[in-house]
């Protein structure tokens, strides 16, 4: 006799979902269908030949230490660098204050295994990155949501949203995913002074910050709020090695970091995303806790994989030089291919359709007219062989029923061009079937 097995799960499987994106890329696997659906970089750009000396070297000079289980924590070299990178940007933090995870999605899970009770309530934008519901989602967290526009979270809206408790928000604040928008200085000045003043964390989600195409670099929420903590404290280490009588050092006189900012960041979108490495950079007692809770994951991070980045980011004839020219291609190349997607949508696109204008990043976010359903519309898009991801998937509530996001990093701007020309004739198509009254349409509820 079958065993039945779906109610044998655990309760929380009711509450969570599989990622539409996912689904999305088995339904595009086939060659002819043009996808602006994930958010994969463009394999062009994958520094092969610099990975292949890389694991050479590696395998030749520490290939028993690469092939062994290594620290939870990250391979300590890794993490010194990482250290050293966020410095570049402001932030003051040790190696201790670092931990190498398996990919972004696992330092979202990690976060949402030590900080969420069933119940709590996370406060994210509105849209946000759909795998952040994912991961919170298994921990039976609710949300609470406050709208973006161009730029950023509309921090006027976010006080009434805050006396409702939530345990912590989620921000994307550069080149957001899905909105393609960035969080302005003066928005994020506000957003720390709300923090600090209502005690609540931010969780800033930051994997594009080093694909800026245009303007000025925005220091990120952690330095602000790292800039508001030692005003309110100050900066010496006193007689017994504390920070103001607060942080331990790392025993070097540096002090570990402190403040309501917790940082994410990954070398997916700089290196490649099949090494699967990513970081948090967090006070020390997060990182001890989500230390274990991923001891209890998966033991470590690849400990190959660590041992390359690192080969590549410090090794070979180009040594730390070889990141910021391998960036300046990227910029080069996703610049391009993101005036392309913006030109198209300008002379393909009809009239009642708006979109995001990027500045970095991989994506810009649709509006259609309000009487169009995106979901039904990619049923139309793939028989046009385009495809998208349809906006409720980054809406807790699954409204944004007439939004889409597109991706302008992996499709070469020939295939941006064609795609964009099919889906502009997918939209046309349906507003047309809906003044005729064959709607292609959200019905309300």
């Amino acid at each position: 006799m079958t065993t039945p097995w779906n109610h044998r799960c655990a309760q929380r499987m009711q509450s969570m979902k599989g990622s539409a994106i996912r689904e999305l890329l088995k339904l595009t696997e086939n060659p002819d269908i043009i996808s602006f659906g994930g958010g994969m970089p463009a394999p062009e750009v994958f520094p092969v030949e610099a990975f292949r000396a890389a694991a050479d070297r590696v395998l030749a000079k520490q290939g028993k230490l690469a092939l062994q289980y290594s620290a939870t924590e990250g391979y300590r070299p890794l993490r010194e660098w990482i250290a050293r990178k966020m410095a570049q940007y402001g932030i003051e933090s040790a190696p201790e204050n670092v931990l190498i995870t398996s990919g972004s999605q696992q330092a979202l899970d990690l976060l949402g295994k030590v900080l969420i009770n069933p119940g709590d309530l996370i406060l994210t934008e509105k849209p946000t990155y759909l795998g952040a519901l994912q991961a919170w989602r298994a921990y039976q967290a609710e949300f609470a949501t406050v709208p973006i526009d161009n730029n950023g979270i509309q921090v006027d809206l976010l006080e009434e949203a805050l006396t409702s408790g939530p345990k912590f928000m989620y921000i994307l604040p550069n080149f957001h995913n899905p909105g393609g928008v960035t969080l302005s200085l003066e928005r994020r000045h506000k957003l720390i002074e709300f923090s600090d003043r209502y005690g609540i964390p931010i969780i800033e989600d930051d994997p594009y910050g080093e694909l800026r195409y245009e303007g000025e670099h925005i220091p990120p929420l952690v330095v602000l709020d790292a800039e508001r903590f030692k005003n309110r404290h100050g900066r010496g280490v006193d007689d017994n090695g504390y920070f103001d009588g607060i942080a331990p050092t790392n025993g070097n006189g540096r002090a570990y970091m402190r403040g309501n900012v917790i940082y994410l960041s990954t070398f997916s979108k700089t290196l490649a995303p099949g090494l699967r490495l990513a970081w948090i950079v967090a006070p020390v007692e997060v990182i001890h806790r989500c230390t274990v809770a991923k001891q209890g994951m998966d033991l470590h991070t690849a400990t190959m994989n660590q041992l390359i980045a690192h080969e590549i980011l410090t090794g070979g004839e180009e040594g730390d030089d070889f990141l910021k020219g391998h960036v300046r291609l990227i910029r080069e190349v996703y610049r391009e291919r993101r005036d392309t997607m913006l030109d198209a949508m300008e002379r393909y696109f009809p009239e009642g359709v708006s979109w995001t204008s990027p500045t970095g990043g991989l994506f810009l976010w649709v509006t259609l007219p309000e009487f169009l359903d995106s979901t039904e519309l990619l049923k139309m898009a793939i028989e046009h062989k385009v495809a998208f991801v349809p906006g409720d998937a980054f809406h807790p509530h699954g409204d944004g029923h007439n939004s889409l996001r597109l991706n302008f990093s992996y499709c070469n701007p020939e295939k941006i061009n064609t795609g964009i020309q099919r889906l502009g004739k997918v939209i046309e198509q349906a507003i047309e079937e809906q003044s005729a009254g064959t709607p292609v349409l959200h019905t309300a509820f």
